[in-house]
């Protein structure tokens, strides 16, 4: 069961993508211009709360319906959406703060797994900055129980996030225009903290009522200026209730030129950690707002430039789960997809890897009314499949569903030729008289 209309990475070095994690009026990543005014944040809150009712009905609606059920939830209806592009906004600062220093240890353009800092280094260039003496960042890295190897990767570093950001002083990091030392924190208020706290808590409840009820939570993907901080909270929920079984899928957009690059980092921590790794693959449903509002913007579109491009991402970040589900067997990968060639490349590397159906770490999903012959004679096969239904107020699914429409044009004349060729076989096996052999 899916939650459709409610209201990714960028690749660092990219100077207009500043404007990528900015809030915008007309791309429903503001909030009517009021970012203080404390009755409009608790108007809001309760709106969430509202939300979150509807997501734990659905988690009870998807329990009663089938075995080994999915419920997906979007996290603009747990969080004001303002808050997700804010917080989108810290993330990727510090994120690129890791690439310039990698940078400046001649690591530029490396994969992201592979760029590692030398700590020593780091040290020295941390005090050179004047964002920490030599005494405060071997503090740092003590009390993370981090370098001990002599160097820190950007999962080491993402995990100093939450400690550093909790200084009695700000953290200051520089500003790659300016040059100058800045807050990373500099936009966040009380309320967003507090914002912070709630959808953490909203989460938790969802994932609860999910594990009592033997139901699978999806957290939807969404627009790329809020993806950050959604993966990050997924990720976090993720780390706490997939110890021993996997219950909450996080979702990569293939359309995005980051996509490989964040499942990899994700999946890593995973593995450190010895949680299971879910994932949901979709292509992506935003590409003319994600490339509008880069235009009018003026940062780099976060879309690979073709449909090919975003076929090849797929197709490796799906090899790359398959691969590991055959190895760890400590991941599981829902493949939504409408597309025949994707799920015929699944099931041949399923088969070339000796993974079976009915492990069910491999499971298809489809929208409702779309693809049947797709859906069907996976499911006669044997295979996990799912029908995603979305809901909403009537004013809302409409708009999405004739969306979903235009984009699987070509499918639906794939299944008017399914009909007819069904239509021909019937009435061959009627007039042989054989029609049920």
């Amino acid at each position: 069961v899916g939650h459709g209309p409610s209201p990714s990475s960028s690749t660092p070095g990219a100077e207009q993508r500043e404007k990528q994690y900015q809030a915008h009026q007309g791309f429903g990543d503001h909030h009517g211009g009021v970012t203080s005014a404390h009755i409009y944040f608790y108007a809001d809150e309760a709106k969430c709360d509202q939300h979150m009712e509807t997501f734990l009905h659905c988690i009870d609606a998807s329990s009663g319906s089938s075995e080994d059920g999915f419920s997906a939830i979007k996290l603009t209806a747990l969080a004001r959406p303002q808050f997700l592009v804010r917080f989108s906004e810290v993330l990727v600062k510090w994120r690129r703060f890791f690439h310039q220093m990698a940078s400046e240890q001649g690591q530029a353009g490396w994969a992201v797994l592979d760029t590692k800092l030398e700590v020593e280094k780091l040290q020295e260039a941390l005090a050179n900055l004047g964002i920490a003496s030599k005494a405060e960042s071997q503090q740092w890295f003590m009390g993370e129980n981090l370098g001990t190897s002599g160097t820190v990767d950007l999962l080491d570093w993402n995990s100093l996030f939450d400690s550093r950001t909790k200084l009695s002083r700000p953290l200051l990091i520089p500003n790659r225009k300016t040059g100058q030392l800045e807050p990373l924190l500099s936009r966040f208020s009380e309320e967003e903290e507090l914002q912070m706290k709630r959808v953490l808590q909203r989460m938790d409840v969802l994932a609860k009522r999910a594990m009592e009820k033997g139901v699978r939570l999806m957290v939807d993907a969404e627009q790329s200026y809020f993806q950050p901080a959604i993966s990050r909270l997924t990720v976090e929920t993720q780390r706490r209730f997939n110890r021993s079984q996997p219950i909450i899928y996080n979702t990569y957009q293939c359309y995005l030129k980051e996509a490989y690059n964040n499942l990899a980092g994700d999946m890593e921590l995973s593995r450190r950690e010895g949680w299971h790794f879910c994932t949901k693959l979709v292509r992506g449903a935003y590409m003319e707002q994600e490339r509008e509002r880069a235009a009018q913007m003026g940062y780099e579109d976060p879309i690979n430039p073709n449909y090919e491009k975003t076929n090849e991402m797929y197709h490796r970040c799906l090899d790359y789960v398959l691969e590991e589900i055959k190895h760890s067997r400590k991941a599981s990968v829902m493949v939504a997809s409408h597309n025949e060639d994707t799920v015929k490349f699944t099931l041949r590397r399923m088969m070339e890897l000796g993974i079976h159906p009915s492990d069910k770490k491999v499971c298809f999903g489809q929208l409702l009314g779309m693809c049947d012959q797709i859906t069907f004679p996976l499911g006669q096969a044997g295979f996990p499949v799912y029908k995603y239904v979305p809901y909403g107020p009537v004013n809302e699914v409409l708009p999405y569903l004739s969306r979903r429409a235009q984009e699987n044009r070509g499918f639906m004349q794939r299944a008017n030729r399914e009909r007819d060729l069904l239509w021909k076989e019937f009435k061959r096996r009627l007039l042989a008289g054989n029609l049920f052999s």
